[in-house]
């Protein structure tokens, strides 16, 4: 039975349109790029991880991130977020980001989930980081990062619901070699609460996850390297009962296309996972088998 609601707009399409609104904006702010080797600003350089930098004060910024998610255990599965966030940097080491959240699905014969194609508004968030350790000054980085959010879809099925939820992410972060390459680690949890449409009680879930990144600086303005992340679910906001677990692994660029405009896009995999009660090599219940993220900013 498919479900519907709103126009049609499929993941492709909506994929497609956030595309061309990033080349457009990368070819109109591109520009000849700087010669000279600098210390890496590490605030975007990853795709799915946060690096300890936020920015210097007084600074604003609009980003837009198109994530998108695809393969389940059979049938057809594609999910697609775009994100318009703003944020700006009140004082020094304190970063806030307001956004909101585009979602579609398109989803048919995926064992589990109802067939759907739908699209709409997701939710906003609210994201605020503090750093507390520069890796300039100290023996490494330190960066706080605390993010709520609300949305009106369910993430894996696309269902109606009600959810809220708090992501508590903590960054280490040290030079390999100065101004060349730099390594990061990020420890996350993240506490969910959602109500399904026609159902009478609030489900709990949580996950903990724990990703490494290593960037280098190939040539000013471009940064190649890769994102690997373990998530762990559970059902329960106190990791109660153990419900699945996936490896990402995965390559990621960045390109500063000017001093103003940058762009970021990374591709992971899941390598190895397993749901709860299963003996699968793959989680294809909790989790896709291929994630992919390409993000555009520009300072103002």
């Amino acid at each position: 039975m498919a479900c519907d609601a709103g126009p049609t707009i499929t993941p492709r399409a909506l994929s497609a349109a956030a595309l061309c609104v990033l080349l457009q904006s990368a070819c109109a702010f591109a520009e000849e790029p700087n010669t000279k080797n600098e210390a890496i600003d590490t605030e975007h350089i990853y795709g799915f991880m946060i690096g300890t930098d936020v920015g210097d004060p007084g600074e604003h910024e609009f980003q837009t991130t198109a994530t998108g998610r695809f393969s389940k255990q059979g049938g057809n599965y594609q999910a697609l977020n775009q994100e318009l966030e703003m944020e700006f940097v009140p004082f020094r080491n304190f970063r806030v980001e307001l956004g909101t959240t585009l979602a579609a699905y398109d989803i048919s014969s995926v064992p589990g989930l109802a067939n759907l194609n739908r699209a709409g508004l997701q939710g906003a968030s609210l994201d605020l980081r503090y750093k507390f350790l520069d890796r300039e000054t100290a023996p490494f980085g330190l960066t706080l990062a605390v993010e709520t959010h609300g949305i009106r879809f369910d993430e894996i099925s696309g269902l109606q619901m009600r959810g809220y939820g708090t992501e508590l992410t903590l960054a280490l972060e040290r030079d390999l070699i100065p101004n060349l390459a730099i390594a990061t680690l990020n420890l996350s949890y993240q506490p969910e609460w959602t109500h399904l449409a026609a159902t009478p009680t609030e489900q709990q879930d949580s996950t903990l996850a724990a990703a490494f990144g290593v960037m280098a600086q190939v040539r000013p303005g471009l940064l190649l390297g890769g994102e690997a992340r373990y998530f762990r679910q559970f059902e329960g906001i106190g990791l109660d009962e153990f419900a699945g677990q996936a490896f990402f692994v995965g390559p990621t660029a960045y390109f500063q296309l000017s001093e103003r405009a940058r762009i970021t896009a990374s591709w992971s995999f899941q390598a190895w996972g397993r749901p709860a009660a299963s003996g699968a090599a793959l989680d294809l219940v909790n989790f896709e088998r291929q994630q992919a993220r390409l993000v555009f900013g520009l300072n103002f």
